[in-house]
């Protein structure tokens, strides 16, 4: 059994261009042994594009890591023979996929003759048994490293930190993860945190830089109940979230005449 999700994996010594598991997929097949392949769906997709765009080298690929797993892909379906190649998006595909699998080769099991074919049989189903957690556990490990690249870049490119270098006319980039590291860069800017019972009714915290001047009003918590930064992509950002008010003259102020 094999399955390709976006990683290359680890390259192999014995066949450079391959990886360690497609080396072995390869031995598999040249050993005449029946193989159930998997592939990632969004893998699957992008093949397509690969295909009529493989001769460029200037293409991205969001889906793999390395072109050489189209390389791969394009390999398998060239394969005379035993070169099915099931698309999936969760475990549970896979398992839904092998459950029938399962049905069939016991419904073999029983239509058998000889021996022979019956220990066969039964052979090719704990060997689906025992790589089936595997399995799972690989998709689990490998979906899990994907979304936390994913929430990464979106940390990284949070809308909140071009915000507030506009609103606080900072010139380089600005960045933090929690609630503790904004504060602590809002006051090395020399702004300071609006006690509670001072604020707006609609604020959920707002930063002053002197009495009198424009202070910065949050009016939507951009932290979770752990205090770090939750993310947002730009299309769900509101830059009315954070931004400056003005305040108005008091009756104290002198006025020229």
């Amino acid at each position: 059994m094999f399955i390709t999700g976006g990683r290359f994996g680890t390259h192999s010594e014995e066949e450079p261009g391959y990886s360690i598991s497609q080396v072995e997929l390869k031995r598999a097949l040249e050993g005449g042994i029946q193989v159930f392949i998997f592939a990632e769906s969004a893998v699957l997709n992008e093949y397509n594009t690969y295909k009529l765009n493989k001769e460029s080298m200037e293409i991205r690929y969001s889906s793999v890591n390395d072109t050489r797993v189209f390389e791969f892909l394009e390999e398998l379906y060239s394969l005379p023979s035993n070169n099915p190649i099931t698309p999936f998006e969760v475990a549970s595909d896979i398992t839904n996929f092998l459950k029938e699998q399962f049905a069939g080769l016991f419904h073999r099991f029983l239509q058998e003759q000889k021996r022979l074919k019956e220990v066969r049989v039964l052979d090719e189903m704990n060997s689906i048994a025992k790589t089936l957690k595997e399995l799972v556990g690989f998709l689990t490990d490998e979906r899990k490293d994907s979304n936390e690249a994913i929430k990464g870049i979106l940390l990284a490119n949070h809308p909140a930190f071009r915000r507030l270098g506009e609103l606080t006319k900072t010139p380089y980039r600005v960045f933090f993860a929690t609630r503790q590291e904004m504060g602590a860069w809002l006051k090395a800017r020399s702004w300071a945190q609006v006690p509670g019972g001072q604020l707006d009714p609609e604020s959920i915290e707002e930063w002053m830089k002197s009495p009198g001047s424009p202070y910065l009003r949050f009016t939507k918590d951009i932290f979770d109940e752990d205090n770090r930064l939750l993310p947002f992509k730009a299309d769900d950002w509101n830059d009315e979230w954070i931004h400056l008010v003005s305040q108005p003259p008091s009756e104290d102020d002198d006025v020229p005449f």
